[in-house]
């Protein structure tokens, strides 16, 4: 298959624009833009956009609205119930989205050192700008290279205890499970993708994309990550297909990209 996501130079494209924004979700874009700055006003320095919506990807009543914001000091609590205010009115007003989440940084945060290949990278090449002045333009380009990739999700070992706590707290609750269930399977497709991501020298943001890249590379795996791919889009609240992922795919997972990236710098 063909890698996609590299500019002539091998740099990450970024991904999303305004001009991709599906008609229906337009009014909800519009409505979250004010309302961020109706709630953050001087505090924010710039929001951003990411996800399926602002790739063209979205489908109504299935796909969720997720915002970033970076404000200008570290968020604070207070900040963070703002945040899930506006995420609650924006999904009860919008049928068109299932769910909304917005993520709160600071701006010293992203610019740091630390998180160059992480929530930098996020920010440069998965951020599509709505309000403010651009980050990106004060971060590097990158490559999908081994570096990225340790520092993007050379964690998922750290995730697994907090994944099986989760499970256990949501029983048989399907309300609770399927949410776990996109958010974790998301990040296991990611994480596979990633692993691979040197080797196969591009990028994807497409689920269904990076499990077949994964599997070309680790075949007896394949058929495993393209289930997990399913799931990521279409979640079931199956807590017994969940604690298969973190008692054996996600162990298994955690050791190889150990072995062959590292482990991710611990953050504080």
């Amino acid at each position: 298959m063909p890698n996609k996501g590299l500019d002539a130079r091998g740099y990450i494209e970024r991904e999303g624009s305004p001009g991709l924004i599906p008609s229906a979700f337009r009014p909800v874009v519009a409505t979250a833009r004010d309302r961020v700055l109706d709630v953050f006003g001087a505090r924010l320095h710039s929001a951003y956009l990411y996800g399926s919506i602002p790739r063209g990807t979205a489908r109504v009543g299935r796909s969720d609205l997720d915002l970033l914001l970076a404000l200008r000091e570290e968020p604070t609590e207070a900040d963070r119930t703002d945040a899930r205010s506006l995420d609650e009115a924006l999904d009860k007003e919008f049928p068109q989205i299932d769910g909304a989440g917005t993520l709160l940084v600071g701006r010293e945060q992203v610019l740091s050192d630390l998180e160059r290949h992480d929530l930098g990278w996020f920010v440069a090449c998965l951020c599509t700008p709505l309000l403010g002045e651009d980050l990106a333009e004060y971060l590097p380009r990158y490559r999908p290279d081994s570096l990225l990739a340790r520092e993007t999700n050379g964690d998922l070992a750290l995730f697994l205890p907090r994944w099986r706590e989760r499970i256990m707290e949501a029983g048989d609750s399907e309300e609770a499970l399927r949410p776990l269930t996109r958010s974790m399977c998301r990040h296991l497709v990611r994480t596979g993708f990633t692993l691979v991501m040197p080797r196969w020298n591009g990028w994807t943001s497409d689920l269904t994309e990076m499990a077949e890249v994964f599997g070309a590379y680790y075949p007896e795996r394949a058929v495993q990550l393209r289930e997990v791919a399913v799931l990521g889009y279409e979640p079931k609240g199956d807590a017994t297909v969940l604690r298969s992922y973190v008692d054996d795919l996600g162990p298994w997972l955690a050791e190889e990209y150990a072995r062959v990236h590292g482990i991710k710098k611990p953050r504080p």
